[in-house]
């Protein structure tokens, strides 16, 4: 279990689980894309005493040895947990668009929905996504749906995770 740091903010515990720097791999498919296998890091990280952990996430294109071949997508935001086990959770992507999530909070889980999308002119055509994170005996596993390029909401990225380095050294 996570050492929750003293002076990780109170709001902040129902999530402290998904503190730390996370690696690992995963695959995805969509049908505008081939499916393809990717590496990712992943960090959860928090300002003493504010209300949100602040995270980013990128990633690599791996070939089928597992080396890497390019880089991948990349991500970066701020959950912000609510009182009753809600969350709110902005991501800003570097291919032009912005996702505010809103979700569900359980122990050692997490489920969101886009409740809105902000693109720019030069933004893929991106509509809505759905995500589910969980700790399964120590890892962290996700899945990520998508609504994109005139396709209904659909399975688009899975991965697993594994931490590399803990809550104590989260600290933004």
């Amino acid at each position: 279990m996570i050492q929750i740091p003293a002076d990780l903010h109170p709001d902040c515990v129902p999530i402290a689980w998904l503190l730390g720097r996370w690696e690992g791999a995963g695959v995805g498919d969509y049908p505008t894309v081939e499916a393809f296998r990717f590496g990712q890091e992943v960090v959860f990280s928090y300002v003493p005493g504010k209300a949100y952990l602040a995270y980013t996430s990128r990633g690599w294109i791996l070939d089928d040895d597992g080396n890497l071949v390019r880089p991948a997508a990349g991500e970066a935001g701020y959950w912000r947990p609510q009182p009753g086990g809600e969350v709110e959770v902005l991501l800003t992507h570097p291919t032009g668009f912005v996702e505010i999530y809103l979700g569900r909070v359980e122990p050692a889980k997490v489920e969101l929905a886009t409740r809105g999308v902000l693109k720019t002119e030069t933004a893929k055509d991106y509509r809505a996504g759905h995500r589910l994170y969980g700790l399964v005996d120590g890892r962290l596993m996700y899945v990520y749906e998508m609504a994109a390029m005139g396709h209904e909401l659909q399975p688009h990225l899975s991965a697993e995770l594994q931490r590399v380095a803990g809550a104590d050294q989260a600290r933004s």
